[in-house]
């Protein structure tokens, strides 16, 4: 199974960290290059233990839709989403945070594993875990930027 593994020191307290990660709004934001909009579920504010949210987007040409669900959390170090529903076979996503004497480090761990079998281990070798890699490293340097900012990361955590 493809593993992406992250992290993005990010210079803020580890609370502001924390609920960026799980903004709604800001992932909205982050991810405008592929049309990603919250259209069931939690659609904005900040995500929590239990809840899920449907995402829907433009992946390689194709409209998707993901449901995720917040399976595990332990506010400010820790959550998981999990995919319910969607085009992959699996993803677990395992959000954590240590308070460091700058801030906070945060750390992605990303488990995936496409369908199709044989077909779909190729493609996430091949295609799916630079993409992946990609996406997710976007939208954690947005996470560091607006972290930054207290005028602007108040705007993703009312």
């Amino acid at each position: 199974m493809p593993v992406i593994m992250l992290e993005t020191v990010i210079n803020a307290d580890i609370e502001t960290c924390f609920d960026l990660a799980r903004s709604i709004d800001l992932h909205h934001f982050s991810t405008v290059q592929t049309g990603e909009r919250a259209i069931a579920g939690k659609t904005s504010g900040l995500i929590g233990a239990g809840e899920t949210v449907t995402w829907q987007a433009t992946h390689f040409g194709i409209r998707q839709k993901l449901t995720s669900k917040i399976t595990a959390y332990n506010r400010p170090f820790f959550f998981r989403d999990e995919q319910l529903r969607g085009a992959f076979r699996f993803i677990k996503h395992d959000h954590y945070f240590e308070p460091t004497e700058s801030g906070t480090l945060m750390k992605d761990v990303f488990r995936f594993l496409s369908p199709l079998g044989i077909l779909g281990r190729i493609i996430d070798a091949t295609i799916m875990k630079r993409y992946l890699s990609g996406f997710l490293t976007k939208r954690n340097n947005v996470i560091k930027a607006i972290a930054a900012s207290e005028k602007e990361r108040k705007a993703f955590l009312l």
